[in-house]
């Protein structure tokens, strides 16, 4: 892991958390083909709540709609990857110990408790979306962490097998290693 990297460990400043929330903001509403509102003057954590309740508005009009939901899920993956494969190459992410201690941190600026473990296992026993996501809202959305850890890790595939939408006491997912 590089400079960059180990400071993001350390300290994220607002503009950095605020221009990470809004570069999140135009992929995700790129992915449900809307347009992000413009918030120039918004707070991190402003623009967090926003994000928030548009993410659950498009979502929940996506799954009432009769819109092909996987079209949807690869835009957010491919989105959210992208992302991901930035952040790797930007903070010099080059083992999966260095992509779990970044997705920490990228979480983190999301206001979610992210605790992997190097077996692979990912807790959550907190997540500021589990105020505004309904179960079905949370698996669509749960596209984006997919690609995401896939773009940081290399290609690493998560999958989650419970969800605080879904009545369970923290979210649990598990990052499986993809063969080479």
């Amino acid at each position: 892991m590089n400079l960059a990297g180990r400071l993001l460990l350390l300290y994220v400043p607002e503009p950095v958390r605020r221009h990470a929330i809004a570069e999140l903001f135009d992929a995700t509403a790129g992915a449900f083909g809307a347009s992000s509102p413009g918030l120039s003057r918004a707070s991190a954590d402003q623009l967090l709540d926003r994000y928030a309740r548009c993410t659950a508005e498009w979502a929940d009009r996506a799954l009432t709609s009769g819109r092909d939901l996987s079209v949807i899920r690869g835009r957010l993956y491919e989105a959210a990857n992208l992302i991901g494969s930035r952040l790797r190459t930007r903070t010099g992410v080059s083992s999966r110990r260095d992509a779990l201690r970044i997705a920490r941190a990228v979480y983190g600026m999301l206001n979610i408790d992210f605790r992997p473990s190097m077996d692979g296992m990912v807790r959550i026993p907190r997540c500021f979306f589990s105020r505004y996501y309904r179960g079905a809202v949370c698996q669509l959305i749960s596209a984006l962490d997919a690609g995401l850890l896939a773009g940081l890790s290399g290609g690493d595939r998560l999958e989650f097998r419970q969800r605080i939408t879904e009545g369970a006491p923290m979210c649990v997912a598990c990052l499986a290693e993809v063969p080479s």
